[in-house]
């Protein structure tokens, strides 16, 4: 292979598995575009939701409703790995400004879509350059910051993700209650072209040519796995039933497909997702965790909202200030956990933390009813935000740490893939369990008397508005049940924070790198990945 040196003069110098890290202003200069375009991906997975109800109206589409978010989801998840693949062939800043750019197209088609099916395609277009921003800004971190001190810089991608979360729902709901929805997806274009600067002017990094070969039938597999496993969990098994030829078969075509994807990646020269990353129990241990823990922060996430407008009564603005103590919590857990990462180079204590602390705010939720206090909810998302503030940064970085320094598009690239694909099976989970347990709970709250009212109070309770409308008893009765439904969904979470727990317990800790520790050869992580599986 060609290892013709393409960095700028006097830049820093690097070969494919040696580190070119850069000095502290140098990074700060480099964070500037990175967490630009990563607030970008991370303000559009939280500004649509207030936004829903009036597209909902608007579109009269209620049964396509969810996959105005699972279009996102879907490729965003399906394209990480191809992302980092392809910029640890062509490097980080092509590819990471073909990304702002497929995302700024993909927004203002949405913005100009004239019926659902519209948006939903162009979500799905949006999504796509979404999955490079997030992946590709942590793959950049990886280059040029070491791992000893990435701690303390993760951080600041903490913060984005805190700002983006209560930016999001506190926008989406400016934005509609005034010039309508579409502008939640206009606003991306100032942020975006901002982004866009920045990445073209700063993010100018070494990278080393090689000969390569594209992994596109890995590709295309990949993204066929992804497609039917969610087309089962989103689509067939809520509306035809967990037990329908059509689920079924969609289910054992996403097995089928998974396992072909395998078999690909095993043969092929240049793997999407080198299979070698998860013979180390560490990248396939904290893989797994990213997984269990996307799956269940999301229902948190997307049903938090759902309560305070639908059974608190708050406005979609008043709904987003009101998550503020979730994103108090990741602040106040993320910067002091990455500060103590850099100093001590150790990090396994905070995914156990991480779990145990999600799993206990997922419990305090489950006990939320009609009646309990603000004061008491802020509680519990305070606690669930410090959950996830201590892990949400620390587990690439450590993933990051076990790989050799040409897979760190790819390492990355694949966490992300991993926290995103759970993030979109828990989403279509919750969803099909909200719906299920909320037609129970309303037929044992409902009298006697009113049982033929219960379909029609499932049906309206997928709307604020529509709930709202209704007069007592009947809005009261729809209100309970759909607050013991959701009770009902966090606790749905806890099996897999337990799962979460235990490989968080049992992956072993690597020390990680500091500036002169070099870049371990091949024979050394061979040796540090044999040692992990004792």
């Amino acid at each position: 292979m060609s290892t013709t040196e393409s960095a700028p003069a006097g830049g820093p110098q690097s070969t494919p598995d040696a580190p070119g890290y850069l000095s502290h202003k140098q990074i700060l200069v480099v964070l500037a575009g990175l967490m630009a375009g990563m607030f970008l991906a991370a303000l559009d997975q939280s500004i649509v939701g207030t936004a829903l109800p009036q597209i909902v109206s608007e579109f009269n589409s209620l049964d396509k409703l969810s996959w105005v978010v699972t279009a996102y989801l879907l490729t965003s998840t399906a394209s990480t790995p191809l992302w980092g693949k392809i910029s640890d062939l062509y490097g980080r800043r092509p590819l990471f400004i073909a990304a702002i750019v497929t995302f700024l197209a993909g927004s203002v088609l949405s913005a100009m879509s004239q019926n659902i099916e519209m948006l939903i395609g162009f979500r799905a277009v949006q999504g796509l350059g979404a999955g490079g921003l997030m992946s590709l800004a942590f793959a950049t971190i990886g280059d040029v910051i070491p791992p000893r001190e990435r701690g303390k810089y993760m951080g600041y991608f903490g913060a984005v993700f805190g700002l983006s979360s209560v930016a999001g729902p506190l926008l989406g709901g400016l934005l509609t209650d005034g010039p309508g929805w579409r502008w939640i997806f206009w606003i991306n274009l100032p942020i975006g072209l901002v982004a866009l600067g920045i990445v073209a002017a700063v993010l100018k990094l070494p990278h080393v040519k090689r000969s390569h070969k594209i992994d596109y039938l890995g590709a295309a597999v990949v993204t066929a796995a992804v497609t039917t496993l969610l087309l089962a969990v989103s689509w067939s098994g809520p509306d035809h039933g967990w037990g329908a030829g059509t689920t079924i078969g969609l289910l054992g075509a996403a097995v089928v497909l998974a396992v072909a994807f395998v078999l690909i990646e095993l043969r092929v020269a240049e793997p999407i997702i080198p299979m070698d990353l998860f013979k180390g129990r560490i990248f396939s241990g904290y893989a797994g965790y990213a997984f269990l823990l996307g799956f269940a922060m999301f229902g948190a996430l997307i049903f938090l909202p759902l309560y305070l407008q639908a059974v608190k009564d708050l406005s979609p603005t008043a709904s987003g200030l009101a998550l503020l103590p979730m994103i108090v919590g990741i602040f106040s857990a993320s910067i002091p956990s990455g500060q103590l990462m850099s100093r001590t180079g150790r990090y396994k204590m905070y995914p156990i933390i991480s779990a145990v602390l999600v799993g206990g705010a997922m419990v305090m939720l489950s006990t939320i009813g009609l009646h309990t206090p603000y004061w008491q909810l802020a509680i519990y998302m305070f606690v669930m935000g410090s959950g996830l503030g201590l892990s949400m940064q620390i587990t690439v970085t450590a993933a990051q740490n076990s790989v050799p320094r040409k897979h760190m598009g790819t390492a990355t690239s694949t966490m992300t893939f991993f926290r995103s694909m759970g993030g979109a099976i828990g989403t279509a989970v919750y969803g099909a369990v909200l719906t299920s347990r909320l037609k129970e709970h309303l037929g044992e709250i409902v009298p006697q008397t009113a049982q033929n009212m219960v379909g029609m109070l499932a049906k309206a309770a997928n709307s604020v508005d529509a709930l709202h409308a209704l007069q007592q008893p009947m809005k009261g009765w729809a209100l309970l049940g759909l607050v013991e439904a959701m009770g009902d969904v966090f606790l749905v979470s806890l099996p897999f924070l337990a799962i979460a727990l235990i490989i968080a317990v049992i992956t072993p800790e690597q020390r990680l790198a500091g500036r002169t520790d070099g870049e371990a050869k091949p024979e050394d992580v061979e040796a540090s990945a044999a040692a992990a599986m004792h």
